[in-house]
């Protein structure tokens, strides 16, 4: 697991990326009792009796899985090692997500990219259908030389976004000033690998490459700390642990989750919607004028 861990970061942040790793270790869901395979015949494979799950992509169709269970509110974590070599025009997903045209989703999207040319991480979130909320990044570290923890904390105070436990972005619950927030609506668990070279690589200047296919994005290490969602019960643990160790529901940043928040942003961050003056002539967003680092 040491490999999976960056090798090149402050001493703030070594704890706890060394700590994630450690974590993300002793998780281990099954994909054959927890997901379904949805589209890409033969190209979704799970593998090692349910540890493993690889998405692949060629000329003909990408393929995806999605959740059995829906989740309201949770902590939910994924391992997951990114296409490697020339991804240019693939997209890589893993978000949470429920259904019609005024769906809620929370979004991680890994746009690819020629051969030693950094990923870009994409973030969105939607509520009631309506998302335009982006923030994209730049990783520390190589996403396909091993696998690398995302999670989603989703309660009903704020989203985070954490990338091997370490705080990427955070989405607060506004809907006291009007901003609508997911509260209401039970998500699946989706992921994806696609062809999206229209748009998904220096705005499609940059096509995928055929002859490096197929592409291959592999899943490990799923965890859901969270509350399966039926008609009529408000919560059941997604795990029997779930019940005790049910930090998220109120989790938010402490001083250190505040600095190395900072760290990111302010280092990795190449795009955020609550600076777009362009985008929005008429004024940026509401929530964009509380603090990102709060």
């Amino acid at each position: 697991m040491s490999s999976s861990c960056p090798s090149k970061l402050p001493s703030l942040l070594l704890f706890a990326s060394l700590l994630a790793c450690l974590v993300g270790a002793s998780m281990g869901g099954d994909f054959l009792q927890d997901f379904d395979i949805t589209w890409g015949d033969q190209r979704a494979k799970i593998l090692n009796g349910g540890k493993l799950l690889t998405l692949s992509l060629n000329k003909d169709s990408g393929s995806g899985f999605r959740s059995k269970n829906e989740y309201l509110f949770g902590r939910i974590d994924m391992q997951i090692k990114l296409v490697s070599g020339n991804s240019a025009g693939t997209v890589t997903t893993f978000y949470l997500s429920s259904q019609g045209s005024t769906h809620d989703e929370i979004d991680f999207e890994f746009l690819g990219n020629v051969t030693g040319e950094p990923y870009i991480m994409h973030t969105n979130v939607f509520s009631q259908g309506k998302g335009n909320k982006e923030q994209q990044f730049h990783l520390w570290f190589d996403p396909t030389k091993a696998f690398h923890t995302y999670s989603i904390v989703w309660n009903q105070q704020r989203i985070i976004f954490l990338v091997d436990n370490i705080p990427i972005r955070v989405f607060h619950n506004s809907e006291s000033i009007g901003v609508p927030f997911p509260t209401k609506q039970p998500m699946r668990i989706y992921s994806s690998l696609w062809n999206a070279d229209d748009w998904a690589t220096r705005g499609g200047l940059v096509k995928t490459d055929w002859t490096q296919a197929p592409f291959t994005a592999s899943y490990r290490n799923f965890n859901a700390n969270a509350c399966v969602w039926s008609p009529g019960s408000s919560c059941t643990p997604a795990s029997p642990n779930s019940v005790q160790d049910s930090a998220w529901q109120a989790q938010a940043l402490d001083a250190s989750g505040r600095n190395r928040l900072r760290w990111v942003q302010q280092k990795y961050m190449i795009y955020n919607y609550c600076t777009d003056l362009k985008r929005f002539p008429q004024g940026l967003p509401a929530e964009c004028k509380r603090s990102r680092f709060l």
